[in-house]
């Protein structure tokens, strides 16, 4: 899935099937905004066909009941199977929901005919440049439910990979959170046959691996372990809790809490392809899906299939561009180019991710750099405190590889491998202007990019 706050191209007329706006309604129409939660606010709105996201979010915010204070918090997304786009306050939601395929047409790679069955909700949830810290200092339960709700689905479906004692405990909040806190055994597994292990446990963790044994005996087994070692946490969680109306909101905040040790928590999401490795006496090789997540901390390359990170980078890590097609067969590339090491040699990599989405990926990461930039300029640090994916000032070290499902694995991307023999290789300025490929000299030779220390944008 993919996800953008950047502005939004004008659509290829070329593949349009939609009519003119110009005749749009302007007596009242019924608007069904929905929540992550799959529930839906319903409101009638005059003229909705040159309405636009900052008149009816405050509609919205008056029938959740959302403070001022956390009105930021939350922001409007068009999201179909096919596509996900955050929209600005600008934005009038009709009007792009009419352009809707001709977007698709253009940033995705689905069939003719799944363009045309194809149709966006609008939603409210969760907006990407809002700063973790500031999460943590909502006291309205029903904000932090919406974000609560956004960020236990994105747990459950593997939009962020965690490791078992990460999923665990947040199997343990949920079960808190949806029932409170301080219950018997008996009536905590009751309460996990009524809703099902997978409404607290990652749907991949629950579907085991293994062959025809597996199938018969192994997974049942191992839906019997998962229940009891959740049952343990959940245990552990409730030791001298009590059930007044505040553990709620402190269940809330402290799910949220334990996400924010994701890096990745809160990115929007895209979709692409990366070159897998080329693999026995034939060197044949192939793609590998991806999801690409791109916050105000960083870009991360996760694999789909195994729900771990490929590469995960901060801005301060990388340089990046973004291509288009030169000629028939070819894709749209996002670049992304960071330090590394070869055979002991430090070297410079280059990762190629084919995606339609390549161009509102590559504004997307601009425009978090740009607010980085800013908010860095006013005070040491966007939330006030180093987050997991921030390297400290100074050069960065090695990225190593873990068995955390959080950390790279760049020994298994494929990547463009580089070095100016005899020149320290510097860390990257990650600004567009000065890409590599305005450096590039002859075909299939690449030198170092000769960029000022300074991360200031110049």
């Amino acid at each position: 899935m993919e996800g953008d706050e950047c502005d939004l191209p004008a659509p290829d007329s070329s593949h349009s099937q939609r009519g003119s706006v110009a005749s749009s309604l302007t007596r009242a129409q019924d608007v069904l905004v929905y929540l992550v939660s799959d529930s839906a606010v319903h409101l009638t709105v005059e003229g909705i066909g040159c309405t636009t996201v900052q008149e009816l979010g405050r509609s919205v915010r008056e029938a959740l009941g959302v403070p001022d204070s956390a009105q930021e918090a939350l922001a409007f997304w068009l999201s179909s199977p096919l596509l996900e786009l955050q929209l600005k306050p600008k934005h009038q939601p009709y009007k792009l929901c009419r352009q809707w395929q001709d977007l698709l047409y253009r940033f995705t790679d689905a069939s003719e005919e799944d363009i045309s069955l194809d149709e966006p909700c609008l939603q409210y949830r969760r907006n990407v440049f809002y700063p973790r810290l500031k999460e943590l200092q909502i006291d309205d339960e029903g904000v932090l439910r919406l974000l609560y709700d956004e960020a236990r689905l994105n747990i459950l479906e593997g939009r962020y990979p965690c490791d078992p004692e990460h999923w665990l405990s947040l199997g343990a909040l949920s079960l808190a959170v949806e029932f409170g806190s301080g219950l018997d055994e008996q009536k905590v597994a009751s309460a996990i046959k009524e809703k099902k292990l997978s409404s607290f446990l990652p749907s991949h963790v629950l579907g085991g691996s293994g062959g025809f044994l597996s199938t018969l005996r192994g997974k049942a087994g191992r839906q019997a372990e998962l229940e009891q070692s959740l049952l343990k946490e959940y245990h552990t969680l409730s030791q001298g809790s009590t059930s007044s109306a505040q553990m709620s909101v402190h269940y809330l905040r402290q799910y949220l809490s334990t996400c924010h040790v994701l890096p990745y928590y809160g990115c929007a999401f895209f979709s692409g392809e990366i070159d897998k490795p080329a693999q026995g006496i034939l060197h044949r090789s192939g793609r590998k899906s991806v999801s690409v997540g791109i916050s105000l901390d960083g870009v991360y390359v996760m694999d789909i299939k195994e729900k771990h990170v490929l590469l995960g980078l901060c801005f301060k890590e990388l340089s990046w561009d973004h291509t288009y097609p030169e000629g028939e067969g070819d894709s749209h590339i996002l670049w992304l180019e960071f330090d590394g090491e070869e055979a002991g040699t430090p070297v410079n990599k280059l990762l190629k991710i084919y995606s339609k989405q390549a161009e509102l990926m590559s504004g997307l990461i601009e425009f978090c750099v740009e607010l980085r930039s800013v908010s860095d300029g006013a005070a040491t640090g966007t939330d006030g405190a180093a987050s997991p994916s921030q390297a400290p000032a100074g050069r960065r070290g090695k990225l190593r590889r873990q068995n955390s499902v959080v950390c790279s694995r760049i020994h298994t991307l494929s990547t463009i491998n580089y070095v100016d023999d005899g020149k320290e290789i510097k860390r990257l300025k990650p600004k567009r202007a000065a890409s590599f490929f305005t450096r590039q000299v002859p075909p299939q030779t690449y030198s170092a990019v000769q960029v000022a220390e300074s991360l200031e944008q110049g």
